[in-house]
């Protein structure tokens, strides 16, 4: 799974999942049975200028591939690509393709939202691609619903998260209904969304770009989009990012094919992660003067038990719309982004302390956008296994928040539209994940990540055969979407050099929390609340990072 919840980085109200079998498709091969190099797929992609306002300084292309890999002669699909041109002087050096996460993640969203956070030495040199994968945006799609309206009627009807038995009945009855919706539209695109395939037009779109070896950078979900790409194709790794990762092992529960105990987000400790960064925050805004955390209660410990206190009265009564799930889903998706998310939290928090409901957003003009939020669950449910019986939820739900705090209900309910989700993967990758690359892998994450814990980046590391890791001693989610100029120039070292940084290597951020953007945690200038750093909309909405992160948020 832009940012903020990018970021990236499921929802209130629809998620599934499932484990299949790894078939045809991995093998010892590095390239996949009938792949790009086992048939004769070629993708050729024609630039234009974009259309839509926001990314005039960009090109879009489409690019045609096979919907089944192992059958290049059958039904093909449509991929939206995004690229931005090479700043520096003379011929740019390459490409460097982008995932934004999710899944459900459009790159043509998501790189227009991030562009300008990746380092310029990198915007210099390179091409920066990206696309929406498969089932995604402006891609062939997964789309449950008629339009977009029939959509957004029926996600206002379903919670962030169900509280009490009647809302979890609800709950588990809206997602079976949304399951049988997407069974009878196109069952065929279902079974063919996986990180597997993805990877494989990953492979095809840079043959198509002219690049020998993949240069990539993936935040969130995207992690392990690279980390499959890494062993399905390890001999065409050039420079490869993660940042922000996912543990793949966790993701396929080892792949052993077995009814899981735990939820997919449970195995990865998001539920933890969540936990601790909210705990940094509520510390950071507790030694924080009002007039830069409008949340403090002057020290820490008064700034905890005030947050508590919040949630108790909220729970027994809501404040407006502002219900006790939308307002921990806030809470949780606020975490994402430091600046200005961790402010513009905290001024949240302070006015439902108030007893007031926060401004509403305006409402989008133009057209209404496809919210795709079922595109999440295509991914999610058909790879990644969840129990089938609604009935564990619930009993996941109170062990999950005995781990963590409140936080955890989200959690674990984002899962659950997996338990009657339609469709298995029917190519999804299991596994081995320690094939031994052309050139290293540079794996990223935050020490507080709120939704792929720092524990999930070692284990990446762990796990491939050549990787280094670098630690961001900082909070949110993604080192690329809350800045350290130390992180960039090791990667910016790192993609032109293959240098990996010493053994070790730790960074600061740039802003500590609650500080003004460019100061130093000595500084003492007033933060002014703003709006979350969220990624546009065609239509004015915005969408977040990490995969419950991309779906648009709805009132509780």
């Amino acid at each position: 799974m832009r940012t903020t919840g990018i970021s990236t980085p499921l929802r209130g109200a629809a998620s599934a999942l499932a484990g299949a079998l790894l078939a045809l498709l991995s093998a010892a091969a590095p390239a996949s049975a009938g792949g790009p190099d086992g048939g004769h797929e070629r993708v050729v992609l024609h630039w234009r200028p974009c259309p839509q306002k926001a990314r005039a300084e960009f090109e879009c292309a489409v690019a045609q591939v096979p919907l089944d890999h192992a059958d290049p002669s059958g039904r093909t699909i449509d991929l939206a690509v995004i690229r931005h041109r090479a700043t520096g002087p003379g011929r740019a050096k390459g490409s460097l393709f982008f995932n934004p996460g999710g899944p459900g993640g459009p790159g043509t969203i998501g790189l227009p939202g991030l562009y300008r956070k990746f380092p310029a030495e990198l915007r210099d040199r390179f091409d920066i691609v990206s696309w929406d994968p498969r089932g995604i945006g402006d891609s062939t799609a997964v789309r449950c619903f008629d339009s977009a309206a029939e959509a957004e009627a029926w996600q206002k009807k379903v919670p962030p998260f169900p509280v009490g038995r009647q809302e979890q009945r609800a709950y588990v009855a809206a997602h079976t209904d949304l399951a049988k919706r997407c069974e009878r539209r196109d069952p065929e695109l279902l079974r063919h969304v996986s990180t597997a395939d993805t990877a494989r037009d990953l492979d095809l779109l840079r043959r198509a770009a002219g690049d020998d070896r993949l240069r990539y950078w993936g935040i969130s979900y995207g992690t392990l989009l690279g980390a499959t790409y890494a062993n399905l194709f390890p001999d065409r790794v050039g420079a490869l990012v993660v940042d922000g990762n996912v543990d793949p092992q966790a993701w396929v529960d080892h792949g052993e094919g077995a009814e899981p105990a735990r939820s997919t987000f449970l195995r990865l400790g998001s539920h933890r992660g969540s936990a601790g960064t909210l705990g940094q925050f509520l510390d950071h805004c507790g030694r924080a003067p009002v007039s830069r955390c409008a949340f403090s209660a002057g020290s820490a410990a008064a700034t905890r038990a005030k947050y508590d206190t919040l949630l108790e009265r909220i729970s027994a009564q809501p404040v407006g719309k502002w219900t006790y799930a939308r307002a921990v889903s806030e809470v949780r998706g606020g975490l994402y982004t430091v600046h200005p998310g961790w402010t513009r939290t905290a001024d949240i928090l302070q006015t439902l302390w108030r007893g007031r409901p926060p401004t509403e957003p305006p409402a989008p003009t133009g057209p209404a956008h496809y919210p795709g939020f079922e595109q999440l669950y295509a991914v999610l449910c058909a790879e990644s296994p969840n129990p089938a019986a609604p009935a564990r939820y619930p009993v996941l739900e109170r062990q999950a928040v005995e781990e963590s705090d409140p936080l955890a209900r989200w959690w674990v309910w984002a899962n659950e539209p997996c338990a009657a989700w339609p469709s298995r993967a029917a190519h999804p990758y299991t596994g081995p994940w320690n094939r031994t690359t052309a050139h290293p892998v540079l794996v990223v994450n935050p020490v507080y990540d709120p939704a792929t814990p720092y524990r999930a980046g070692q284990a990446m590391a762990a796990q491939l055969a050549r990787a280094g890791l670098l630690t961001l001693d900082g909070y949110g989610h993604t080192a690329l979407d809350n800045p350290s100029a130390c992180v960039k120039r090791h990667v910016v070292r790192y993609v032109l050099t293959g240098a990996l940084p010493p053994e070790g290597a730790r960074c600061a951020q740039d802003t500590p929390p609650f500080t003004h953007p460019g100061q130093s945690s000595t500084a003492t200038a007033q933060t002014s609340p703003a709006s979350r750093a969220v990624v546009p909309l065609p239509d004015g909405r915005a969408l977040r990072a990490w995969p419950p992160a991309w779906l648009p948020h709805r009132a509780g």
